[in-house]
């Protein structure tokens, strides 16, 4: 049974086992009705406790329902029933209580929690606002200030901090159940606390909210629901509370058939299906108990940090001392950045140091499992460097390029037993980016691809195959995106225009910001590679500019000047000197349009790198568009963007 109950004594333990995550379904929903009834009906029944079976609480809505007409009994009136049941029920947390979980949770007239556990209203992050009283009874346990917080951001908080907020009642040790049939008896020698919907809130003045919606809508960037998730907020706080549950309701109803809220639902459900895709099915990846990175530069270190973050030990390989001395180098300064941050403890820092051998002997990689070289884009170093791979590794260890634009299949040539090679693009910084491009060759054997796979699930990423051609999926959309955004320069569109346009449009920088900050000279080498190989790569107005001295902001000017310490883009007289011989007309583009143009560019050539099965679906394309390079989440990706139209 999806519900059932047991009696311990006077206390009725209510059990949810609705496997996996124990999401709110209409069977659940309910069982939960028809449970409130059973046990008001019981005499014997003085007090109940909820718990639920496996690894977690309600985890939130069922996401099977998503998109579809509601079934009754709705959500909000299964918690009001918990909430105005005649025996006052406690919730007994483990694990997640998110969404709808929580909003149960709130029904009830206590809540207790295990250490490590976490509450939250992720919402938000589908587009919409919380449907079952999550903007009304959070801040009449928490108040606004922490209540704006956990609402618009959707983040949710470990058991120690929600107690400190108000939102549990206390964090159980050891046995939950016997913990909080425990609380449930303690409770009631005791003049019970008014059910959540009678409590008082206080509500801040009208500058406090303005305050917040200033902030909010800096953060969300063009995103709806955090905004529309404040206004309920304030309803709360100064509105009666049934006003202020049709107020959410209304709302709620109205964000689920959004172009927003389906844009995030289309990126859920591409995130939920990346990590095992239905043609690896049956295939067995290899165990990875240890790893080996070749290079500690920038990319090398953070791949070495994502692998011990991971608890994978890692074995570090430079080309001499010196080489070596800089890794370790690069490597403790990500997890020192980490302790600044208040993500890791100094302690778990030196044990992920711990966990990196280092040196330039190449025998130490003979009982390697997995080999990732990160080292100099070109082809000739990569080459060497599998060349002695084949020699000292083990026949079946995988290894792996993490080339961004050359082709894997020229870095393998000679090397012994290509099926266990493979291409993994990593985007920077790797230890803190999701994206993982998976690049087999023709010759990579399905196992070394599911391998793939199995390490982005475990390095907590998202995994995206690629087929091969020139920047594999994400680089050759940006090439396109950066060369539509310079034809517009060249019609006489302001740089400074374009680059605000795609701010506007939910982009954290514009093409232009984004290279200064990254480097000119990077994509500049890669075109000047290809014309010494013969290929015709025609003049870009970068190469104009890295031509000139200006490589970014490392060199004090690219696109914009910066003044010396300063990161903040000053449009330059330099750069428009500089290029006006190129600049043919005077455009009066809007932002708009300018974003509607070059977004319009990356979906069409997102269309041929399907039509070339360069992408096995076009989920995938915007997975790797959201997870690599910034598109607005809320905007659903490229494709998803050019599909619906608008």
């Amino acid at each position: 049974m999806v519900v059932s109950i047991e009696r311990e004594g006077d206390i009725a333990v209510v059990t949810v086992d609705n496997p996996p995550v124990n999401a709110l379904g209409q069977a659940l929903r309910q069982g939960l009705w028809d449970a409130v009834g059973a046990l008001d009906a019981d005499p014997a029944v003085r007090a109940v406790v909820l718990v639920c079976a496996g690894r977690t609480f309600i985890a939130g809505a069922d996401v099977t329902e998503f998109g579809k007409p509601p079934v009754p009994p709705h959500l909000p009136d299964v918690v009001d029933r918990i909430e105005g049941a005649a025996k006052p029920w406690v919730a007994a947390i483990h694990g997640s209580a998110l969404g709808g979980g929580f909003e149960v949770a709130m029904g009830c007239r206590f809540r207790v929690a295990v250490e490590g556990a976490s509450v939250g209203l992720p919402e938000v992050t589908l587009g919409i606002v919380p449907g079952a009283s999550g903007t009304v009874r959070t801040p009449r346990l928490a108040g606004s200030e922490a209540a704006v917080d956990l609402v618009t951001t959707g983040r949710p908080v470990k058991a120690a901090k929600a107690l400190a907020l108000g939102l549990v009642d206390a964090v159980v040790a050891g046995d939950l159940r016997g913990g909080a049939v425990g609380f449930a008896r303690a409770a009631l020698a005791k003049p019970l606390p008014p059910a959540v919907s009678a409590r008082p809130v206080a509500s801040p003045d009208a500058a406090w909210w303005e305050a917040q919606r200033a902030a909010v809508a800096k953060r969300a960037k063009g995103e709806v629901a955090p905004l529309r998730a404040l206004d309920c907020l304030r309803v709360a706080a100064e509105r009666p509370f049934a006003e202020a549950m049709a107020h959410e309701r209304a709302t709620f109803l109205d964000l689920r058939g959004s172009d927003q809220a389906a844009a995030l639902r289309h990126i859920f459900f591409a995130e939920r299906a990346a990590p095992r895709p239905a043609h690896l099915a049956g295939a067995t990846a290899h165990p990875i108990r240890s790893a080996a990175v070749i290079g500690g530069g920038t990319m090398g270190a953070g791949i070495a940090a994502a692998l011990r973050d991971a608890g994978i030990p890692v074995v570090l390989i430079e080309r001499d001392d010196e080489a070596v001395a800089r890794g370790l180098a690069n490597l403790r300064g990500i997890f020192e950045g980490g302790v600044k941050r208040g993500k890791l403890t100094e302690a778990q820092a030196a044990e992920r140091m711990a966990g990196v051998t280092a040196g330039s002997d190449y025998a130490a990689l003979a009982d390697t499992d997995l080999v990732i070289e990160a080292v100099f884009e070109e082809l000739s170093v990569k080459r060497a460097v599998f060349d002695r791979l084949g020699q000292v590794c083990r026949a079946d260890a995988v290894l792996a390029t993490n080339t961004s634009y050359l082709d894997p299949r020229l870095i393998a040539e000679g090397l012994p037993n290509a099926a266990r090679f493979i291409g993994l693009h990593f985007f920077s910084p790797a230890n803190v980016m999701k994206l993982l491009e998976i690049v087999p060759t023709p010759e990579t054997s399905i196992d070394t691809l599911a391998t793939g796979f199995a390490l982005a699930r475990s390095l907590g990423k998202i995994p995206v195959q690629a087929g091969i051609c020139e920047g594999f999926i994400g680089n050759r959309i940006l090439k396109r995106y950066r060369a539509e955004a310079e034809a517009l320069v060249r019609q006489g569109v302001a740089i400074a225009a374009i680059d605000a346009a795609m701010r506007a449009d939910g982009f954290a920088m514009g093409p232009f910001e984004a290279q200064d900050l990254g480097g000119l000279d990077i994509a500049f080498l890669q075109r000047e590679g290809a014309r010494a190989a013969g290929q015709h790569v025609p003049e870009t107005l970068g190469d104009v500019l890295v031509r000139a001295g200006r490589k970014g902001q490392k060199t004090g000017g690219g696109w914009y000047d910066y003044a010396p310490g300063d990161r903040k883009p000053v449009v330059s007289d330099r750069v428009a000197a500089l290029l006006a011989e190129r600049i043919t007309g005077r455009s009066e583009m809007d932002g708009g349009a300018i974003a509607a143009h070059l977004t319009a560019a990356m979906a069409e050539e997102g269309k041929a790198i399907l039509a070339e099965g360069i992408a096995l679906k076009a989920s995938d394309i915007d997975l790797v568009e959201v997870h690599g390079y910034g598109f607005p989440r809320w905007q659903g990706g490229p494709m998803f963007k050019a599909e619906l139209g608008r």
